[in-house]
């Protein structure tokens, strides 16, 4: 199996309904050595690319024990055509995203794996900053891969903003998701999110055994574009 980190900084905390009532900001962690991405005519194997934070990177866990690296082990078990390419940031946002798609999408990909926006809310961004700043990436992504299935992985916050900024965040998923006829996750930490035992210490990142739940949720909205 092909599995790729690409030349980004290491990983730190992404606050995504955790049992935590305060968010708390993520911070640069060490840099990951470089990888080399092979173009596509030498692997003879389509581009499956993660494009998200520390959720994605897999903060304190062993890369092949996150969510990304599961899903690489289940694509190489099935035999199918892919390489997976992890270009998860610790602390990224959606303008931090959208800054970096265009560097990151010099080879084109076949399938664009989205999970950003979790540190917008728990910033307190802006929500017209955030679906702008999502919507830049999904048409960046149009442009260089003009026929890459793009998949949207929906989040979610904790109400300490208010009610209506964590309810007006969350729809923000659906109503892009339509408006451009993606592929939706509705919710990446489903049955993760807030639960203790699936989480690590600091009750934020998912423990090995939190991310295997997470692979399944994304798989199963994988696997009918995969096969």
């Amino acid at each position: 199996m092909k599995f790729l980190n690409l030349p980004l900084a290491a990983l730190l905390g992404l606050a995504l309904t955790a049992c935590n009532s305060s968010p708390t900001a993520e911070k640069p962690a060490a840099s990951v050595p470089a990888v080399a991405q092979a173009p596509a005519a030498e692997t003879g194997k389509k581009r499956l690319l993660f494009f998200g934070n520390s959720l994605t990177a897999g903060y304190g866990v062993e890369p092949e024990q996150a969510f990304a690296g599961l899903i690489g082990q289940k694509i190489d078990s099935l035999k199918l055509p892919y390489e997976v390419i992890n270009a998860g940031l610790s602390g990224e946002t959606t303008a931090g995203g959208r800054s970096r798609v265009g560097w990151i999408l010099k080879q084109p990909v076949d399938v664009f794996v989205l999970e950003l926006g979790g540190n917008d809310g728990l910033r307190g961004l802006p929500l017209s900053a955030t679906r702008e700043n999502l919507q830049g990436i999904i048409d960046t992504v149009r442009r260089r891969s003009p026929g890459a299935q793009i998949v949207l992985a929906g989040m979610q916050i904790p109400p300490n903003l208010g009610q209506a900024y964590a309810r007006d965040f969350k729809a923000i998923y659906q109503d892009i998701a339509t408006k451009n006829k993606l592929v939706l996750i509705p919710f990446l930490l489903q049955g993760v999110g807030g639960d203790r035992a699936l989480n690590q210490a600091d009750g934020i990142h998912p423990t090995p055994a939190g991310h295997r739940i997470v692979a399944r949720t994304v798989w199963a909205v994988l696997e009918p574009l995969l096969q």
